[in-house]
């Protein structure tokens, strides 16, 4: 969640991704998109609403749940994307991807690899699917360590689709409120 901020969306997409001395790194605004990734990241594993939501999935997918929990989550606002934004989803995709380019001097190594497909693929319209989300869930189980079973969680978001909504649904209004405020607050922080 960038709120219109294309660099604080560029350090969302790439918060994952960084570490070390954040600002010797990058601009201020990407700097606080970075930070908001990380804040959205915890906000989101102690939430009990999504806590709640993994308990479906544990029995299967053990320490996996998150991340399913995350893509399930992502599935429903691809889906829903009209509902919680003005700009349609393709149009919103298309802007991203050209506004990633035209940082690719600062991206790190991995996301500028995971980038490559995910504009290819078009991961964040594809996220909006049945296949898509199969897709994606699938080949991040060939990239696990572990034995995931994350082959088999599109099943679990077919047999649950209306319990994970309902998470969902109730999860993300808190979110973006969320989002809103630690925007606000890390821009009298870093500006």
């Amino acid at each position: 969640m960038s709120f219109d901020h294309p660099e604080v969306l560029v350090g969302n997409f790439i918060g994952d991704f960084v570490k070390g001395d954040l600002y010797a790194q990058f601009v201020p605004e990407i700097v606080m998109g970075i930070k908001l990734h990380r804040e959205i990241d915890r906000f989101t594993d102690l939430h009990p609403l999504v806590k709640e939501s993994q308990l479906l999935l544990k029995p299967v997918f053990a320490r996996y749940s998150s991340v399913i929990t995350d893509m399930f989550f992502d599935y429903f606002l691809a889906k829903n994307w009209h509902q919680h934004h003005t700009v349609p989803l393709e149009e919103f995709a298309e802007n991203t991807y050209r506004l990633m380019e035209a940082h690719r001097n600062i991206l790190p190594k991995k996301f500028s690899e995971a980038f490559k497909y995910m504009q290819k693929e078009n991961w964040l319209v594809a996220y909006g699917t049945a296949a898509g989300i199969k897709r994606a869930l699938t080949g991040i189980s060939y990239r696990t360590t572990f034995k995931s079973n994350l082959e088999k969680a599109p099943y679990y978001l077919e047999k649950h689709h209306s319990e994970f909504e309902g998470y969902f649904n109730a999860f993300f209004p808190e979110l973006t409120i969320f989002s809103e405020n630690k925007l606000k607050e890390l821009k009298t922080q870093l500006l």
